[in-house]
């Protein structure tokens, strides 16, 4: 099959998904708590993943998935790999905030190859494919040529990591001092696809999960931007690490 039938049909999935989310009822019942301060899981999460795992491996039967809400993960580093977040930013979610995106990233032998990010809110499907540029609902999406000093940045505040809290808010104090302002959208899937589509000039969170930025960093490499760790250095989809994703001009 031809890859670019793998997004169409990727896409189908993902959509399909999302009307679960927006006919959701998010009464308590429905959430649990996980590790860490904030970490919530309802289920919907659970629905939802369990819905992707089995249609996206209809199209890859050999594929590894990886899932936010499993409790092993298995390798990625050879053969396609579905690495999910069936919802990113459930707290957005539980709270009817509508910033919530159901993020599929594929990897190929390790690498990430093909990224979906879906807001089923405001209808909102970015998708790339290495080396075949960025798209939002089909159109092409470039990051933006502003320089930080007259951009807006992006930032997670680290959440479920409590070391790392003081140090994220000291640096979005920096940023804030260089940018125009800062925001906050509790989706990290959702703030690399701003920064692709040009909303916003530079996102970091200080410490993600590979369900987290798969997708959304890939599409916006594709856009035309620099995705890295804090340190500088090569992201990792086999443990968490550190994300800044920039228009380039950072």
């Amino acid at each position: 099959m031809e890859k670019n039938e793998w997004m169409e049909q990727i896409t189908d999935i993902v959509r399909a998904c999302g009307e679960i989310i927006l006919q959701a009822d998010r009464g308590k019942g429905c959430i649990d708590e996980k590790a860490g301060h904030a970490n919530f899981v309802t289920t919907y999460d659970r629905k939802v993943q369990q819905e992707l795992q089995g249609r996206l491996l209809e199209i890859l039967p050999g594929a590894v998935f990886v899932g936010e809400e499993e409790d092993r993960h298995a390798a990625v580093a050879e053969g396609y790999a579905f690495i999910v977040d069936p919802i990113d930013g459930t707290t957005n979610f539980i709270k009817d905030y509508h910033m919530s995106a159901i993020s599929v990233g594929l990897a190929r032998d390790g690498e990430r190859y093909m990224g979906v990010v879906y807001n089923p809110y405001l209808n909102e499907m970015f998708t790339a494919v290495k080396g075949q540029g960025a798209y939002l609902n089909g159109e092409p999406i470039h990051v933006s040529s502003e320089p930080l000093s007259n951009g807006v940045v992006l930032f997670g505040t680290a959440p479920y990591y409590e070391e790392l809290n003081r140090r994220s808010f000291e640096m979005a104090y920096d940023y804030f001092k260089r940018a125009l302002d800062v925001r906050r959208s509790g989706s990290a899937a959702l703030d690399l696809c701003s920064v692709a589509a040009g909303r916003a000039e530079l996102f970091f969170e200080l410490r993600l999960c590979p369900w987290d930025f798969a997708a959304g960093s890939l599409i916006v490499e594709e856009a035309g931007g620099k995705v890295t760790t804090a340190e500088g250095g090569a992201l990792s989809l086999n443990m968490p690490c550190s994300v800044i994703a920039t228009n380039g001009l950072e």
